[in-house]
């Protein structure tokens, strides 16, 4: 039995081990955990739980079953889930196992997400087990799958618009599909929240609509009249109902009815002059109205018509252009300013002449004749005219330029230049020779420019049989000649007119015309009457100026151009990138210019950069009127746009006017000798001649402090001369007084100093005139070397000249410089012994070494002949009456004593008596001298008054030496020196 019992307890003990190894088996961790191989996940912006499909569980076979037939068994570490690792960088996810022994988990967002920075993560988890043993060595994984997560938005942003503000022009009369659109936008990152499902316009009662696509159109006719401009505000809402932040305003501006025009066209642009270019369109466009344009032609005009002869060309006189413009000399002016020496101008009306060279009217009823010797023209020879023209339509009559024709009897016209059915015609009639055959003597030229009543510059060179004809500085060929016979031979004088044909009634000739109506008389150059049997015919309607004949040498084009050329006219300087897209072409004298082009941007930057420039250092202020005539070509030529003309003016601001100042001395006196000598006097010996400009400029800092530390503020600018330098065209020197009589006393010049200097010069009785335009430096020079002569000294002893110099025609004028030359008479030993004492007062120490008399006036010639000897026997006379006088003074002062000592009660009666007699004797006959000199003296005084503070010093100080020595003398020495006094006092009286 005991045998048996410890065989069952083998067995049960066998059993056990049996077990215990299964168990022990069991624990080794031999697989790994399982996971699925992709997961997708969503999860809300404002959330951090994330719903995974599928559900993330993590599964493994090491785990043993829960529960088992024939007992219970525990789980162990080898069977269950410790974690999941999520791999990749910066994932802001975590997984966190909610169950080991289940192995499910859950992934949750670290950090709050934002869809509109990341709308989707990826990345690898990978599940893993507690491993082997109480350490968890051994530990598996399992493999790493995908997953997607998608963040969800919220509606957390608004929609904002993308502009702060909307305009749009729109035309008034036209209905709109679409005016313009707004845009709003939404910063949320899901397609429902982020956008705009709707607009809306919050201002009530506007005739505008909106639709979901931010589109506003009108709907109505809108009218510029009733609103010139609607202001609407404008708000968005997204798909998630959520409304702007901010509205946003819309301008709707209303134009009228869209017009082709010039547009930002400024009608006045202002010129300061000296400020080289100015641009006259700078903002300047086309407004074409979207019409489709294949091309544009645009002309600029700049019209300066009421400037002299047309343009703001140099002012000096026509004679003075021909010389700065290279022409050679023997060119006659036959139309010149009125002056002294050329007066045969003075009766036609003028512009005055200071905004250009002279320019003179001919109203049909006027003409003027040149005086004879003034033109020697031979026809056999080339010769030149040149006249500036200004003629309307006219009659159907010959109209007289310039006409040579016979002074008396046969009224036969040589040569002459007239206007006839705006045809200029030239007539050169030959002078008789050997051939009487058919020569050329008709020229014709066919011309728009003799009617169109603006300045032109004609130049007909004569080379016959050769005329050639250039107007404006284009040449033009004659389109008829005719040919006639030469003339008879004859030895009638001819007469030379302008303005009309000088004819006899008497004659007759196929070439005139005799007017029956009564014209002006010309007597020594004036205008034209009736006289005797002449009559002028064929007058001129129009204007002229500049009227020039040249003989023996034809003008060559660089001198016609010059002459032609204007100092002011439009300019432009291309962009490059326009410059092969537009063409831009320029008159002769641009003063009109015109643009053509086919694209409308490139066409608007030309005309931005077209400027008006002028290069006068004086330019005539006023206005200049400009004027834009635009033709525009379409696709389709019947309804193709019509531009009208734009239309403005250049205001020519008024320049800084130069001041031509004459000084030097104005008064001195030379002794006879040297008037009388071959050199004379030099009248201008320290001339001066100085322009100056002034200008106002603002006071600086420094001087504004120091005249607020004087509290006085009215002072505010500076006043700055400047000196400047220009050309003079003209000096005249005058005589002041009576006129110069040539048969003892001239003005003399140097001849070959004027030829050098390139002037000219004019002279008659009343003075000289010297002309041409040259440097203020070559005109002092030359007017230092003019000097004045007088051979017949004895009847003068003043003279008086006026310096007067001015520049561009006269317009502006230097002061009158005066000079009074005075001559010292000598006077003889015998006559004046004391003459060597009063000598010295006639010396200024202020002068150089020739002896000047300043401030003081000679006697008049009147008395200038009998002065030395009237003086001396006066002087005789009074020293003999004095000497009578004193000693019939001792005669009564011996009466006197005997009656006082005879009568002492009467004492001072006879005092009395006494001092009547002494003044009787010695005052009563200096008296009467004195009184009738001093009465003279102070009307002397009275005239001269204005001859300067010198002369008043020199007189005062004269009268003081005469008081000292006249106070310190005996009674017999200062009759001496009242003998002196007296001989200078009269050889210096003037009257």
């Amino acid at each position: 039995m005991r045998f048996r019992g410890n065989k069952r307890f083998a067995s049960a003990v066998g059993l056990v081990l049996g077990l215990l190894c299964a168990v022990e088996a069991a624990k080794v961790n031999k697989h790994k955990p399982w996971i699925e191989t992709t997961y997708h996940g969503i999860v809300t912006e404002n959330d951090d739980k994330v719903l995974l499909d599928p559900p993330l569980i993590a599964l493994d076979k090491d785990a043993p079953l829960r529960y088992a037939e024939s007992f219970e068994v525990t789980l162990t570490e080898e069977g269950e889930i410790c974690g999941f690792r999520i791999h990749g960088q910066n994932v802001p996810f975590e997984a966190v196992v909610l169950d080991k022994s289940t192995g499910e988990g859950v992934i949750r967002a670290k950090d709050k997400l934002d869809c509109e920075l990341q709308k989707e993560h990826t990345f690898n988890i990978q599940a893993y087990d507690c491993g082997e043993g109480p350490d968890g060595a051994n530990m598996k994984k399992s493999h790493k799958a995908t997953v997607h997560i998608q963040v969800n938005d919220i509606n957390e942003y608004s929609p904002v618009f993308k502009e702060k503000s909307y305009k749009a022009t729109v035309i008034e009369g036209k209905k709109y599909d679409s005016i313009l659109k707004v845009e709003a936008v939404d910063a949320d990152c899901s397609f429902q929240f982020s956008q705009i499902c709707n607009y809306e316009i919050v201002t009530p009662d506007v005739p505008f609509t909106i639709d979901k696509d931010g589109f506003i159109k009108n709907t109505e006719k809108l009218s510029y009249g009733k609103e010139r401009m609607y202001k609407l505000t404008v708000t968005a809402y997204d798909c998630g109902k959520n409304r702007a932040s901010e509205d946003v305003l819309v301008k709707i501006s209303v134009k009228p009815t869209c017009k082709p025009s010039w547009q930002g066209f400024s009608k006045r642009i202002e010129y300061e002059p000296g400020t080289g270019s100015l641009a006259l369109f700078p903002s300047m466009h086309l407004e074409t109205c979207d019409e489709p344009i294949t091309s544009i032609r645009a002309s600029i005009e700049l019209e300066t018509n009421h400037i002299g002869k047309g343009c703001d060309r140099d002012t000096y006189s026509e004679k003075s252009l021909h010389k700065l413009c290279g022409a050679s000399s023997g060119t006659v002016e036959l139309l010149p300013a009125p002056s002294s020496s050329a007066n045969w101008t003075v009766g036609l009306p003028t512009d005055n002449g200071h905004d250009s060279d002279q320019v003179f009217e001919f109203n049909g009823t006027q003409a003027i004749k040149v005086p004879d010797g003034m033109v020697s023209t031979s026809l056999k020879e080339p010769f030149t005219i040149s006249v500036w023209m200004r003629h309307g339509p006219g009659a159907h009559e010959k109209e007289t330029i310039l006409c040579n024709s016979d002074k008396t009897d046969m009224n036969r016209h040589h040569y002459s230049l007239y206007v006839h059915n705006c045809r200029l015609i030239l007539l050169l009639r030959q002078d008789p020779s050997e051939a009487e055959n058919y020569k050329p003597a008709e020229f014709h030229w066919k011309l728009d420019q003799v009617c169109d009543k603006e300045w032109h510059h004609y130049v007909l060179n004569v080379e016959f049989p050769t005329v050639s004809l250039f107007v404006d500085g284009t040449t033009f060929e004659p389109f008829l000649v005719t040919e006639d016979y030469p003339l008879h031979p004859s030895k009638i004088e001819s007469q030379l007119t302008i303005g009309a044909c000088w004819q006899d009634n008497s004659g007759h000739d196929n070439d005139t015309e005799t007017v029956s109506e009564p014209t002006s008389d010309l007597r020594n150059g004036s205008t034209i009457t009736q006289g005797g049997n002449a009559r002028m015919a064929q007058f001129f309607r129009g204007n002229l100026a500049g009227l020039m004949i040249r003989s023996g040498k034809l003008e060559n084009k660089k001198v016609i151009d010059c002459l032609y050329t204007c100092k002011e006219g439009l300019d432009v300087q291309l962009p490059e990138e326009v410059a092969s897209a537009v063409k831009v072409e320029f008159n002769p004298n641009q003063s009109s210019l015109t643009v053509e082009g086919d694209d409308i941007d490139a066409f608007d930057k030309v005309m931005q950069h077209i400027s008006y420039l002028n290069s006068r250092q004086f330019p005539t202020p006023g206005i200049r009127h400009l004027r834009i005539s635009t033709t525009v070509k379409c696709f389709n030529e019947e309804s193709c746009v019509t531009v009208p003309d734009a239309e403005g003016y250049v205001m020519v601001l008024q320049p800084e006017e130069p001041k031509i100042s004459l000084s030097g001395i104005d008064h001195f006196a030379r002794s006879a000798a040297e008037f009388e000598s071959q050199e004379g006097v030099t009248l201008f010996p320290e001339l001066r001649i100085v322009s100056t400009i002034t200008r106002e400029v603002e006071a600086d800092a420094e001087s504004e402090a120091a005249e607020g530390a004087d509290d006085d503020p009215t002072v505010q600018e500076t006043v700055v001369s400047e000196e400047i330098m220009h050309n003079l065209d003209t000096c005249e020197v005058t005589v002041v007084g009576d006129e110069l009589d040539g048969e003892h006393e001239s003005l003399e010049v140097d001849m070959s100093q004027l030829q050098q200097r390139g002037l000219e010069m004019s002279s008659s009785n009343l003075g000289l005139v010297i002309t041409g335009v040259n440097t203020m430096a070559n005109y002092e020079q030359f007017l230092h070397l003019i000097r004045y002569k007088n051979w017949h000294t004895e009847a003068l002893f003043d003279r008086k000249f006026k310096l007067v110099c001015s520049e561009l025609n006269g317009r502006y004028i230097s002061n009158d410089f005066k000079v009074e030359v005075n001559v010292i008479h000598t006077a003889s030993p015998v006559e004046h012994a004391n003459n060597a004492m009063v000598q010295p007062n006639f010396i200024n120490p202020v002068h150089h070494a020739s002896v000047d008399l300043s401030g003081h006036n000679l006697v008049n010639a009147h008395q200038a002949s009998v002065v030395p000897s009237a003086a001396t026997i006066v002087i005789v006379v009074c020293v003999s009456f004095l000497v009578f006088m004193i000693i019939l003074g001792v005669f009564r002062i011996r009466a006197a004593h005997q009656r006082t000592m005879r009568d002492q009660e009467n004492g001072k009666e006879n005092e009395m008596d006494w001092d009547d007699s002494a003044l009787t004797i010695t005052v009563n006959p200096m008296e009467t001298y004195e009184d009738q000199h001093s009465s003279e003296e102070e009307e002397e005084e009275e005239e001269e008054s204005e001859d300067g503070e010198e002369e008043d010093d020199i007189t005062s100080a004269e009268s003081e030496s005469s008081e000292d020595e006249e106070g310190g003398e005996p009674e017999d020495q200062q009759g001496a020196s009242r003998q002196q006094q007296l001989e200078w006092d009269d050889s210096t009286l003037t009257y």
